[in-house]
């Protein structure tokens, strides 16, 4: 044996582990006879040795212990509650309380020894019986002492009963401590107390609320009081509730009162939620909810009492300015975070709804300017400033004091760049409505509303700030789309409207130090601002609708001219310049020559187009406008030959094939040739299959004739297989007519007899056929 240590050293390793699994063997002995001095398990239902192995448990034995009590303590309630509500009459006054008071006792005092001997489920089943015994002495208390109660007494004792009980569960839930019970309940409890009592005083909503208020007080004392213990950590929840409840019935309250003597009641209702809520984030940890709850209970409180005495649309504005100075919040360092923060989002979602309602006023005012495509240039001006139905000037107001609060949190909290874009958009809004509701004349609202769009359209192309830039070129875009619709009310107001905005659009392409997707857009726009000046244009003239598409055209052709010199914008115009084609052949619609025509102009453009390297692909949209122009033309002029529609569309396809074999000689004919002879072959070879007279057949024959010839004289694959296959179909075409005629007079025996034979006979051939086929299919390989 090879041992790297000396014969020493390897002596007293091996004593020390041998002396270690004597240890280990000595221990081993001990357990097992211990083990075996043990009482066996017993198992229901099998010997007591004989324990299935490896049989999984299906129930723990602390769940099953659960289960037990837990039944036994439902058991005993039934029990309980049968003999109250059932066999209560058949025993006297003495036997009836003495079997509760027994009762009662007996479950409330015994789960104090099962403690001790450390059975504390089964204490808690006990207490938990004796609670629900409690209860059913205090209801049979209230069936002797009052039987003929009417619904408010039995209210005002349920009241009593339920602090009673909240102070007796509490008592004993801190005498007996281990128990989790008791303390839970008596907290539950007591929420009841003050709101009963208030309903069995006939108290009003108001009131009502106080009580719910004085209880959520009481609440948050014992939360505060003893944060760390249970239950009391948890009393925050039942506050929660109750404060909430009584904030929804103040903020109903007052959103109801007539007057301001009625609105002084909820008023002070939510003063004091407001109190409560502020005084609850500052003792609790994390709490910043309740003094958002609070910071909307003020504003309510303080604008609640004006609104009996405002318009609808000032009462909005009221609470927003009420609300701004809770924004300050965040500044204050001397109150604690969780006050800051719960005060700072109370005035932020009051701001929010104020913005929200000033959006949804001026999006009204603004879409009931869509009558105007009722009667552009009409004789009779309707008014272009629609003015804000209800909320008059308070709408744009309400907007900018929300934009202003939104800029302010923008600087004030620097890494957030949602204020800043929610700042652009609301004081967009509020600066684009505000003339409407003041009965300026037509070309001043008009003015006012293109200055704040030039200023918005100003603010995209320079802010550095990528999210504001973004919000300014949208509201910039809806501002301009609406004042274009509401200028088409007038001609002189349609010219300068669109020329202007045009102009800057143009202006805010050619800006540099822009971002490049805004100068993208704004050249977008200022093609289809030149767009719908040649419509109006076009409009002051005599001629009719279709006609406009001639002069429309013209705005495409003018982007192609452009090309490169639109620098990094020219894709954006040529897309614009698409539509301005697409609207220009739509114009034309009604009209077939005119619109043959506009094909013929639209495709010139194309081809222009695609004249340069980077354009190519264009070319086969001039192509496709070329035909279509031939076939309207043709079609106008009632042409109903299908050669006249296919040979324009077969001749430019087979130069283009031959201008390619050219460049690329090992291009397929198929690729080349195919499709062009394809278009005219086959629409004219179903033509003549039903045609009755010779010169189209003939024709057709002569040219698949000659293609044959030509492919093969070639050796080009395509033109001779279209064309042979051609040939041969016009040939059977004529030939039909003189087979029928012989069928008919053979003998009917004679089809399936030349049949069999001919099957004989290829059969007989077979092998020299296949050696044909290989040849035959050799020689056209061998064709390109």
């Amino acid at each position: 044996m090879n041992t790297p240590l000396p014969p020493a050293d390897e002596l007293a390793l091996i004593d020390r582990e041998l002396g270690q699994l004597d240890a280990r063997r000595l221990y081993l002995l001990a357990r097992r006879d211990w083990l075996l001095r043990q009482p066996a398990p017993l198992v229901w239902g099998a010997p007591a040795t004989a324990a299935a192995p490896g049989r999984p448990k299906e129930a723990s034995a602390p769940g099953a212990q659960n289960l037990l009590l837990t039944l036994g303590a439902v058991l005993l309630a039934v029990a309980a509650l049968a003999f109250t509500l059932i066999s209560w009459g058949s025993l006297g006054i003495g036997g009836r309380s003495a079997v509760l008071a027994v009762v009662t006792a007996a479950a409330l005092v015994m789960p104090a020894p099962l403690l001790r001997r450390g059975l504390r489920s089964t204490a808690e089943s006990v207490a938990a019986v004796g609670l629900l015994l409690t209860v059913l002495d205090a209801y049979a208390l209230f069936a002797v002492g009052i039987p003929a109660a009417d619904a408010d007494a039995a209210t005002a004792y349920a009241a009593g009963a339920a602090a009673v009980l909240a102070a007796a569960w509490a008592g004993y839930g801190r005498a007996l401590p281990a128990l989790r019970i008791p303390l839970p309940a008596a907290l539950l409890t007591a929420q009841l107390p003050l709101p009963l009592a208030a309903l069995a005083a006939d108290a009003g909503p108001a009131e009502l609320g106080w009580a719910l208020l004085a209880t959520a007080a009481l609440d948050l004392a014992l939360a505060a009081s003893a944060p760390a213990r249970w239950p009391a950590r948890a009393a925050w929840i039942p506050a929660a509730a109750l404060g909430a409840g009584a904030l929804l019935i103040g903020l109903s309250e007052s959103a109801v009162a007539a007057s301001a003597a009625d609105a002084a009641a909820p008023a002070a209702l939510l003063a004091a939620v407001a109190a409560l809520g502020v005084a609850a984030s500052w003792r609790i940890p994390g709490a910043w909810p309740a003094a958002t709850a609070g910071g909307l209970a003020a504003v309510a409180a303080l604008g609640g009492t004006a609104r009996p005495e405002l318009a609808p649309g000032w009462a909005v504005v009221t609470h927003l300015a009420l609300a701004l100075p809770l924004l300050a919040a965040v500044r204050v360092t001397a109150l604690p975070e969780p006050v800051r923060l719960g005060l700072a989002r109370a005035g932020a979602g009051i701001a929010g709804l104020a913005a929200l309602w000033g959006c949804a006023a001026a999006v009204t005012a603004l879409a009931a300017r869509l009558r105007v495509l009722d009667e552009v240039w009409a004789a009779t001006t309707p008014a272009v400033g629609v003015p804000l139905a209800q909320p008059g000037v308070a709408a744009p107001v309400a907007l900018l004091l929300a934009a202003g609060a939104a800029r302010w949190l923008s600087r004030v909290l620097p890494g957030r760049p949602e204020p800043a874009a929610a700042a652009v958009a609301l004081g967009w809004g509020g600066l684009f409505t505000a003339p409407l509701p003041l009965g300026l004349p037509v070309a001043a609202v008009l003015a006012a509303q293109l200055a704040v769009t030039a200023a918005a359209g100003l603010l995209a192309l320079r802010s550095p700030d990528r999210p504001t830039a973004i919000a300014a070129g949208a509201v910039a875009l809806l501002g301009a789309g609406n004042v274009s619709l509401a200028a088409l009310d007038g001609r002189a107001a349609t010219f300068a409207v669109l020329g202007l905005l045009g102009a800057g659009c143009a202006a805010g392409a050619a800006y540099g130090p822009a971002p490049r997707w805004a100068r993208s857009g704004a050249a977008a726009l200022a093609v289809g601002y030149a767009t719908a000046l040649v419509v109006a244009l076009s409009a002051l003239t005599d001629l009719a609708a279709p006609w406009w598409a001639l002069p429309v055209l013209a705005v495409p052709a003018a982007v192609t001219a452009a090309g490169p010199r639109l620098g990094a914008q020219r894709l954006a115009a040529e897309a614009s310049a698409g539509a301005a084609g697409l609207l220009a052949l739509a114009l034309a619609c009604g009209d077939a020559p005119v619109l043959a025509l506009a094909l013929a102009l639209a495709g010139v453009v194309c081809a222009g187009s695609a004249v340069r390297a980077d354009r190519r692909a264009l070319g086969w949209a001039a192509g496709v406008l070329f035909v279509a122009a031939a076939w309207v033309r043709l079609a106008s002029a009632g042409v109903g030959t299908a050669e006249a529609y296919t040979l324009p569309v077969t001749l430019p396809a087979l130069a283009v094939g031959f201008l390619r074999r050219r460049r690329d000689p090992a291009a397929s004919s198929w690729t080349a040739y195919g499709p062009g002879l394809a278009v005219t072959l086959l629409p004219s070879l179903a033509a003549a299959w039903g045609d009755p007279h010779w010169p189209r057949p003939l024709l057709l024959g002569a040219a698949a004739l000659g293609l044959t010839l030509a492919g093969a004289h070639h050796r080009l694959r395509a033109p001779l297989l279209l064309g042979g296959g051609t040939l041969a179909a016009v040939a059977l075409h004529e030939l039909a007519p003189y087979v029928v005629q012989v069928v008919d007079a053979l003998p009917r025996w004679l089809p399936p007899a030349l049949a069999g034979l001919l099957l004989l006979a290829v059969g007989a051939t077979y092998e020299k056929r296949l050696r044909d086929a290989r040849r035959l299919r050799s020689a056209l390989g061998r064709l390109r």
